[in-house]
């Protein structure tokens, strides 16, 4: 048996192939949609990938279980729990066996058996690998999904929090114990394989390493440990889980109903500055955030690279904008798969840092800025009486907060504008070190506020004497 983890570093997803080395025969588990790189891993273990599974229906990224299916012309093996609600509706007349609980299938010399595990999502299944073509009667580990990560469990709040069914999320959390307490009876050797890593808004407290064991999740996964007591399990589960970002509900329904087709990757044209903004395109801007604020293109969305750049720029940008980047030429082909992975596909053009910088520096180029505030100025801010309007998450504001700040996590902005400060003047923007507050800065720039970011953050703000909310004020939050 041969198995591979394709991991996403952006997404912090982990697809998985595994393969029957004596057959030739391999699937691969909850793929995404640019689904060359299965392929070619696959080729180049000289095996031939016939069949395509899925976990769930995902949240975070728009699978490539229909494309890597039709592709190579592999059998697809979904979930069929969930109800109407959560079943897949787009593998038609494609061959594909809807699982229950128990149900088994071979790949080669490899036993995969389905376990019901809902809680994330009611559909989840997690699969039991047994490599009976090596010898083994026993399995060695599980592909745990969205189920159980290495030091946590998947949350169970995203069906209400970013797909809008409301009042399911405590029946969902109840749902995870049950799981739990069944994941719990299995062996302490066996793997766990999960489909996510650090970084993941799939869970609050996500470990770095790739994969773990039973026993040693049992031994020191904290959601885990709280299993005797429901109650406690179901309010900690539920505590402190962040905002998820805009795109999700999307990547839902498409996920359910159908992902569009991608034919190939984008093929951006190289532009000057000058040219990159014509016809209306989004300009995303991947230069330092002190090159940008004294100088971008009107409208342009700042960003960084790495799990940020998802989270923030699904939650500003929608599948109908034509794109373009300001990004150095490494990054090029890795920011184009980040976009196609959340269905961000009308990348038309780009532009290098240094040649951006070069004209900006030295012609009449069009910019726009957004001013820094000191922590220094910050209190005479204060006592004018400024906005402030605070992106962190709900739970980092609850623990204390400037007073009088408005706090709307900076992935559901767009989600929640008619709260951002009405006010002529100028507002400020922080978050905890300047960098979810400088991409909310550019949303809301573009948006028509005018807005001064507070690079400091609120980790700056709590070293001062300005005043502060301690953590048992109530405040309500979004």
């Amino acid at each position: 048996m041969l198995l591979r983890q394709i991991y996403d570093e952006d997404l912090a997803h982990a697809a998985w192939l595994i393969g029957c080395q004596r057959t030739g025969e391999a699937i691969v588990f909850d793929p995404a949609r640019d689904i060359d790189r299965y392929v070619e891993l696959a080729e180049a273990h000289a095996l031939r990938i016939t069949a395509v599974a899925e976990t769930h229906v995902h949240a975070d990224f728009l699978s490539g279980a229909q494309a890597l299916a039709e592709a190579v012309n592999a059998t697809v093996y979904l979930s069929g729990h969930g109800g109407d609600s959560w079943t897949a509706r787009w593998v038609g007349t494609h061959a594909h066996v809807m699982l229950r609980h128990g149900d088994t299938f071979r790949i080669g010399g490899i036993e995969f058996t389905a376990r019901h595990t809902p809680g994330h999502t009611p559909e989840h299944l997690s699969y039991v690998v047994t490599d009976i073509g090596g010898g083994a009667n026993e399995p060695f580990g599980m592909l745990s999904g969205d189920f159980v990560f290495v030091g946590d469990l998947g949350r169970p709040d995203l069906l209400e929090r970013a797909a809008g069914q409301e009042g399911v999320m405590v029946r969902s959390a109840r749902e995870l114990a049950g799981s739990t307490r069944a994941f719990l009876e299995l062996p302490d050797y066996m793997q766990v394989l999960p489909a996510h890593g650090s970084g993941s808004a799939c869970g609050k407290a996500l470990g770095a390493i790739p994969q773990s064991t039973v026993g040693y999740e049992r031994r020191f996964n904290t959601a885990i440990g709280l299993i005797g007591d429901e109650d406690r399990f179901v309010d900690s589960i539920l505590e402190g889980q962040p905002a998820p970002p805009l795109y999700f509900a999307r990547m839902k329904a498409q996920n359910r109903d159908g992902v569009p087709p991608l034919n190939r990757l984008p093929e951006p044209e190289e532009c000057t500055p000058e040219t990159l903004a014509d016809d209306g395109r989004t300009i995303i801007d991947l230069r330092g955030w002190t090159d940008f604020r004294e100088g971008h293109l009107p409208g342009a969305l700042w960003s960084r690279t790495g799990p940020f750049f998802c989270a923030s720029v699904g939650s500003y940008v929608e599948p109908d904008e034509r794109l373009a980047l300001i990004c150095e030429p490494k990054d090029l082909e890795r920011l184009t798969r980040c976009l196609v992975r959340i269905g961000l596909d009308r990348l038309e053009a780009w532009c290098s840092t240094e040649s951006f910088e070069e004209v900006r520096k030295r012609s009449g180029l069009e910019t726009s800025m957004i001013e820094d505030v000191s922590l220094d100025d910050l209190g005479t801010h204060l006592e004018s009486g400024t906005a402030i309007l605070d992106v962190r998450r709900t739970d980092e504001y609850q623990a204390g907060h400037l007073p009088g700040a408005i706090n709307i996590p900076h992935t559901r902005l767009l989600e929640h504008l008619e709260m951002v400060p009405a006010t002529n003047e100028p507002f400020l923007v922080h978050c905890q070190a300047g960098v979810r507050s400088a991409a909310a800065c550019s949303i809301l720039a573009r948006k028509g506020f005018e807005v001064r970011n507070i690079p400091a953050g609120w980790g700056g703000i709590r070293e001062t004497s300005l005043p502060k909310t301690s953590p048992d004020v109530k405040t309500e939050v979004v």
